[in-house]
């Protein structure tokens, strides 16, 4: 069973910023707070964060871009939550990769060998020095 899917343009780009998104250690540390389901003001996200609240907000600001968090303001404050779908997107697209491996990594290698010895190539006389 070939599960080889070529991904429309547009979710290949989706794809690519939700990765290079998460592809910070501070943005992946903010994840991880607000996977609790809970949504944090900003204050609580700088509270254990070693970084100022301008650094943190702008780390917000490159989640929300990819569509990972949400902003909702409540009176003065802004509370930021994850949102469900773009990570329940990366994870069937994983999934679809990690097969696409095991099953090109189950094929045999002697396949390739015998093809290119069946292409009857002739093989080069060694060259002397």
């Amino acid at each position: 069973m070939n599960t080889h899917v070529a991904l429309p343009a547009a979710k290949s780009l989706q794809y690519a910023q939700i990765f290079a998104a998460l592809g910070d250690p501070t943005r992946v540390t903010l994840v991880s707070q607000l996977s609790s389901g809970t949504a944090c003001s900003i204050s609580q996200l700088t509270d254990s964060a070693c970084i100022s609240r301008q650094a943190v907000t702008k780390h917000l600001q490159i989640l929300e871009r990819a569509g990972l968090v949400q902003n909702t303001r409540h009176g003065r404050e802004s509370l930021f939550e994850l949102v469900d779908k773009p990570f329940n997107d990366i994870h069937e697209y994983l999934n679809l990769v990690s097969v696409q491996w095991e099953q090109a990594l189950s094929r045999p290698a002697t396949a390739v060998f015998t093809s290119r010895c069946n292409a009857k190539r002739p093989i080069p006389a060694p060259t002397s020095c």
